[in-house]
This record gives C-alpha cells, sequence and structure tokens, in this order.
C-alpha cells in the first residue's frame, strides 16, 4: 500500500534522485514531467507521477526556479490600450486559448498592457530582469519594438501573426490571404459587382494580407481593383463608421463591403442604416472574426471565422516548447517556426 509522506533515504524529504530511481528514469526526466514539459511519453509520465504520490515528494518551487533560473511566470504582452482588449473580442478568445493550454501546467499567466511608450519602457525593465520565462506578444505592428527587444534579451517568445514574409520570431497566425479571398468569392458569387473594402491597421501584416486577398479574388473574378473601394480602417467600431461614410460619398453605386472585422462591420452596418441601405437586399455585408457580434447582428453577419482560441493554445505550447528547452539562441534560430491555421467562412442573412 502507498504511504504518502514517506522519508527519503536520508531521512529527510524524498529527494529528485530517489523519485527518479523509483520511476526507473534520469534526474532530468523527473524535472521535465514536474515542469509539464509537453516532451515526455504518457507511460513516463504516469510513471513519474506514481513514484512522486508513493514517495510523497513535494517540489520545492522556489529553489527550483531559482536553480534552473526559471520564473514559472510567462506574459501575454498587448501593445495596445486596456480600452480595446476589453471591447474587442479577439483578445478575449486569445486569452481564453492561452488559459486552456496552462491549466495542466504550473506557470503563472501575467497579462501586461504596453500601448504606450511609458508602459513599454517599464516593460523592458521588466523583462530586462527577467521576471518572466518566456513572453506571448499580440497585436503586433510592423515597427513594435517589442519583439526585436525579446530578441536581444533572448527571452524565448511566439508572436500572433508575422511583422513581415521575413519574420524571424516564431508566429502563429491564421490564414488571413485566404479568408480574405473566401469573403470576395462568396459576394462574387452572390452576383455582386462593386465590392468595397473596409481594411484593418495597415501597419499590421494580417490587414495587408487580407487585401492582397481581396484584390487577387477580384482579379480571378474578372473584376477590376478599384482603388476607391479600398479604405482603411483599424478594427475598432468607429473606424468602420467613418470608412463607411467616405466610401458612399466616393462609390454611392457599391453593392457590397468586406470589412476586416465584425466590429468594424458593426460600424459600417451603422452607416448603411443611417443611409437608408438595406442589408443584403441594397448592399451585401461581410466581416472577419466570426466573433459573438456576428451572430447577434441583425441582420446575422456572414463573417470568415479565424480559429483565434486555438491560436492562443498553439502559441502557448510552442512557447513552452521554447522554455523548456534553453539551448544557445543560436541552436533556436533553425526551430523557429511560422504556423498558419485554416479559416472558414459562415455564411448568415447578411450576404
Amino acid at each position: 500500500m502507498a504511504s504518502h509522506g514517506v522519508r527519503g533515504r536520508s531521512g529527510g524529504r524524498p529527494t529528485l534522485e530517489e523519485v527518479a530511481a523509483r520511476a526507473g528514469v534520469g534526474r532530468g526526466t523527473v524535472s521535465r514531467v514536474i515542469n509539464g514539459s509537453p516532451r515526455v511519453s504518457e507511460a513516463t509520465r504516469a510513471a513519474v507521477e506514481a513514484a512522486v504520490a508513493e514517495l510523497g515528494y513535494v517540489p520545492n518551487t522556489a529553489a527550483r526556479a531559482l536553480a534552473a533560473n526559471r520564473t514559472d511566470a510567462i506574459a501575454l504582452v498587448v501593445p495596445e490600450p486596456e480600452t480595446r482588449f476589453f471591447t474587442e473580442p479577439y483578445f478575449s478568445d486569445m486569452l481564453r486559448g492561452v488559459g486552456a493550454a496552462l491549466s495542466d501546467t504550473e506557470m503563472q499567466l501575467l497579462l501586461i498592457f504596453a500601448g504606450s511608450d511609458r508602459e513599454r519602457q517599464r516593460l523592458a525593465q521588466y523583462l530586462a530582469a527577467h521576471r518572466v520565462d518566456g513572453v506571448l506578444l499580440v497585436s503586433v505592428h510592423a515597427d513594435d519594438p517589442l519583439p526585436d527587444m525579446l530578441s536581444q534579451l533572448e527571452i524565448p517568445a511566439v508572436i500572433s501573426g508575422p511583422r513581415s514574409a521575413d519574420e524571424t520570431l516564431t508566429s502563429v497566425d491564421s490564414d488571413n490571404y485566404g479568408g480574405a479571398r473566401q469573403a470576395v468569392e462568396h459576394l462574387v458569387s452572390r452576383g455582386r459587382r462593386t465590392i468595397a473594402h473596409i481594411t484593418g491597421r495597415l501597419d499590421v501584416y494580417g490587414a495587408q494580407r487580407r487585401v492582397d486577398g481581396y484584390r487577387e479574388a477580384l482579379r480571378e473574378a474578372g473584376h477590376q481593383v478599384d482603388e476607391l473601394l479600398i479604405e482603411p480602417g483599424d478594427f475598432s467600431e468607429g473606424g468602420g463608421r467613418r470608412a463607411m461614410e467616405a466610401l458612399l460619398e466616393r462609390r454611392p453605386d457599391l453593392d457590397a463591403v468586406f470589412a476586416a472585422s465584425d466590429v468594424t462591420a458593426a460600424g459600417a452596418r451603422q452607416v448603411l442604416r443611417e443611409a437608408g441601405r438595406r442589408i443584403p437586399d441594397d448592399v451585401a455585408l461581410v466581416g472577419y472574426d466570426d466573433s459573438a457580434i456576428a451572430r447577434h447582428m441583425e441582420p446575422p453577419l456572414t463573417s470568415v471565422r479565424q480559429p483565434i482560441e486555438e491560436m492562443g493554445r498553439a502559441m502557448t505550447d510552442l512557447l513552452l516548447r521554447e522554455v523548456a528547452d534553453r539551448r544557445p539562441s543560436a541552436t533556436r534560430e533553425l526551430e523557429r517556426r511560422q504556423m498558419v491555421l485554416a479559416t472558414e467562412l459562415v455564411e448568415r442573412a447578411s450576404s
């Protein structure tokens, strides 16, 4: 019968070495199991957990973290104002995925906003003191200094979407190009001829790729790309309103709008309604994200579903792997990955 709280051979608390001997594995394997590393087989994990239970081994978290130069914490860094985080469903879905990936580990999650220069300076000092083992960075703009700073500090990092085609950090993104193509191909198949696009922030690579997908789908359908039908937005509702007003003034004959987010589509819809345009009779409307907003809009919004929660989970899994494998950065460089997850068009009454 297993007895809990058994004293080790030395008469004190059971040691890591004794757990390893009981499980028939090496000391490093026991460490990996206790640290929640994914690089351990289920059979090995079960053997180590059984030995831990039998011996009553209690890991000394503080000592372990110090010895391994580990903090057992990762940071989710959002280089945006807090208001955006709490109003846009993208961020809450991302946070849900990150939380799910961390639920079976001992890692703490810190949520850090870095929307202003002052907040970024504070963050730089915090990271330079190595207060976290790794960083998840979401909503990255092309000129954001944070990714390069993380590289210089040699802190493991994964970002949500590359900054450019030449990204050096590990990233996880959805297929922005393919998603935009799906949206426009759908509108063309419904007989729409004058299809406008309200973009996201164009200093975000994903938003640029959505514009590329929009253009390519029009060209493939034999439509000319009219630059007057493309209006910059910023993923926000207010940005959607302003862009829609500008588009209606320039091209009152438009019969469809592809918006770079559902929140943007909600702003565009208000302006179309105020202008007396019926959706979808006069103007078809398609959004992006397939958030709760899309389902609750009137009429319900056709939207491109990007698997945001899955992206958060994948980012976290990749980061935990990098944290568990702290070899010199030159070796890790070869393993940096750009993961792209598929999108799906969800058709509803707005188109």
